[in-house]
């Protein structure tokens, strides 16, 4: 994978086709991309909850940033096992015909820019946090978009190709809500 392509997926259906053929196994993805890339936010997050404190965000500096870090961490590579079955599920429902190798593609690369975004919390200013996290979520957004509407075959038109995609995030956001308030509760 080179960064050309990478940087192509949201606009285009060709660095999909490239990667289907690359014929990258599910372990693969797992260790090779989503392992390490998940580890990324809750390194950062770590750094930023102990070095920041309240001056980041009140109460920021109270958490138990071992336990929130650690919990974030495991529920981002679970995660990607659940969404990858996710896409598969939803796409079929909606008469899209997806294999189970190019559902964790999607899963595995749809999360990149959330990923990358926590590098934000290198810069303590929480309007500068939420602005490139709320970029990097309508990055990801795209990227499972144009991943799914790639990759699935069968009848389906744009419209739905979009009405899965809006059920699978719809799903994801939800699960990504519960965590945070029970991590933030903690």
């Amino acid at each position: 994978m080179n960064i050309s392509l990478i940087i192509g997926l949201p606009f285009s259906a060709k660095g999909w086709s490239e990667l289907q053929q690359k014929n990258l196994s599910i372990p693969a993805l797992a260790w090779l991309l989503v392992v390490p890339l998940s580890f990324v936010p809750p390194v950062i997050m770590y750094y930023a909850g102990t070095h920041y404190g309240d001056s980041f965000l009140p109460g920021f500096g109270d958490k138990d940033w071992h336990f929130i870090t650690t919990t974030l961490y495991l529920a981002e590579l679970l995660t990607f096992f659940v969404m990858g079955w996710l896409i598969q599920s939803v796409l079929e429902g909606h008469k899209l015909q997806v294999s189970y190798h190019d559902a964790y593609l999607v899963a595995a690369i749809a999360p990149l820019p959330l990923w990358l975004s926590s590098l934000a919390l290198l810069v303590p200013v929480l309007l500068f946090n939420i602005l490139i996290v709320s970029l990097a979520l309508i990055l990801s957004i795209i990227l499972m978009y144009q991943g799914c509407k790639a990759l699935s075959q069968g009848s389906g038109s744009d419209v739905v190709s979009m009405s899965a995609t809006y059920t699978i995030i719809a799903a994801s956001f939800l699960a990504w809500v519960l965590l945070l308030v029970i991590v933030w509760a903690y």
